[in-house]
């Protein structure tokens, strides 16, 4: 949700209709795919390419500068120099293909045991991508070196750059199969997808500085319930439609605020990064007092839609991505409804943040103060529903997974200061005792019913009830 200032890979186009009952503009292109930060580090090519041209432009500038007579000479000579760069070469191609190999690997354990959707973390793996950078640049500088080593001088400095990229190359293979090891543990994933979930919720909402719900550090109140407020009282002079199919990945609020100021508009967008439109879908309305010589323009340069969802802005990404591995884990094929219990935990932590933020459409104001862009947000039901209805639903014959689903709900009850917020988890937790299962033990409905008292206990504000239990039966597995 946070504004991202590079471009975007512009998948996402918009028309205007003149009235809400007529489109126009459907045929027009869309807009030329460009790189955006996100894209180039979900790319498993991106980084390892730039490292072999790299490698490339430094060795051919080493080849040039060639010691004097009295200067730095190669042991071994031209024989030996040659045998380095043939050793380097197959030896680095045949780690490249380890890497690979374990690479597709885990990807497809991932997609298999996990979920699909963890197959872009790996792609974005920092030291996937750097260990094939590291390969690539001994391989390309290797090749690159075997011109230089025919004359009678041979380039010292080039073999020497071969040589300590091969020493690295060794040590990067290593450190890679010690790294994939632990990236496949499905802890570390669930740590890694909650800690960018987690940073990105700080980054893009306020934090609440007093009791009052909503309240942030700007001091405004909260409008997530009214989401016309200060809009213009009056009908929308055009309403925006999406011109293709896909998943709002990004929002540039600050391009597109800047876009209505200069066209003397006001927008409010019916869409927000992870939902998916249509074509011909409203995705935004506009009004003003002239009509801008290409109104469209005015969104479509900054909203993208791609055909996947990713993690560049979008936060319900990494509560869905949480809440796969948990349904996975509770299916018959794997049976580990521990793991469910772990996601579970994640999700509680993510929920619990989000009680310590403002969440509420933004209202983006230009220099003057006047209101130009309003970005609609998701509410406590939609965040409630997203974790506990699937997670309720497929783990309906395990107690242990809807205790947990209690005990999230418990946690979060304990830190709300929003009444309505508590009106909505109470909501939630009668959901899970219904969804129990009827082929549950009578003990087992009897621990759940006692779970779910705990819950409203905590909405009310009784956390010793809330809390205390024989050895800690409510807070663990």
């Amino acid at each position: 949700m946070g504004t991202v200032d590079s471009t975007g890979e512009r998948g996402s186009c918009v028309h205007a209709e003149v009235s809400t009952r007529s489109v126009a503009g459907m045929s027009r292109p869309t807009a030329p795919h460009r790189i955006t930060r996100e894209s180039a580090r979900a790319a498993l090519w991106f980084w390892p390419s730039v490292w072999a041209g790299v490698a490339v432009v430094v060795t051919l500038l080493l080849l040039v500068v060639r010691p004097g007579p009295s200067g730095w000479r190669w042991p071994g000579g031209q024989e030996s120099a040659g045998v380095l760069l043939q050793v380097v070469a197959s030896s680095v191609m045949a780690a490249t293909t380890v890497t690979f190999s374990l690479t597709v690997v885990a990807l497809q354990l991932s997609s298999q045991q996990f979920s699909p959707r963890l197959l872009r973390e790996f792609a974005r793996d920092r030291v996937t991508q750097a260990v094939l950078g590291i390969l690539l640049a001994t391989f390309v500088s290797a090749l690159t070196c075997v011109l230089g080593i025919g004359g009678t001088r041979l380039p010292v400095f080039a073999l020497a750059l071969v040589f300590v990229l091969g020493i690295a190359s060794a040590g990067a293979l290593i450190a890679f199969v010690g790294h994939i090891v632990r990236s496949l543990r499905i802890d570390s994933l669930m740590r890694a997808v909650h800690g960018e979930t987690a940073a990105m919720i700080s980054a893009t909402y306020p934090p609440r500085t007093d009791g009052r719900p909503g309240a942030g550090s700007d001091g405004l109140p909260d409008d997530r319930r009214d989401p016309s407020r200060s809009l213009p009282d009056r009908v929308p002079e055009l309403d925006l439609r999406a011109r293709r199919t896909g998943f709002v990945r990004r929002i540039d609020t600050e391009a597109l605020t800047r876009a209505a100021r200069r066209d003397d508009v006001v927008v409010q967008l019916r869409v927000m990064p992870g939902d998916h439109v249509t074509l011909g879908a409203p995705i935004a309305r506009m009004w003003f007092r002239s009509r801008p010589a290409d109104p469209s323009d005015v969104v479509e340069r900054a909203l993208e839609i791609g055909y996947e969802r990713t993690m560049e802005q979008d936060i319900a990404y990494g509560f869905r991505q949480l809440t796969d591995i948990g349904v996975k884990a509770v299916s018959p094929a794997i049976n580990d409804p521990v793991t469910a219990v772990h996601a579970i935990g994640y999700c509680a932590d993510l929920l619990v943040r989000l009680e310590g933020v403002v969440v509420r459409d933004r209202r983006m104001q230009d220099g003057t103060g006047v209101l130009r862009l309003v970005v609609p947000d998701r509410d406590r039901r939609y965040w409630l529903d997203l974790v506990c209805g699937p997670l309720r639903r497929y783990g309906s014959a395990e107690p242990i997974v809807l205790g947990a689903l209690l005990r999230m709900l418990r946690d979060c009850a304990a830190s709300t200061q929003d009444p309505l917020d508590g009106e909505e988890l109470l909501r939630q937790a009668d959901l899970v005792l219904e969804q129990a299962s009827t082929t549950l033990a009578a003990v087992d409905l009897e621990e759940l019913a006692d779970r779910h008292r705990r819950v409203g206990a905590a909405v009310r504000g009784d956390l010793d009830a809330a809390y205390d239990d024989r050895a800690g039966e409510t807070r663990s597995v």
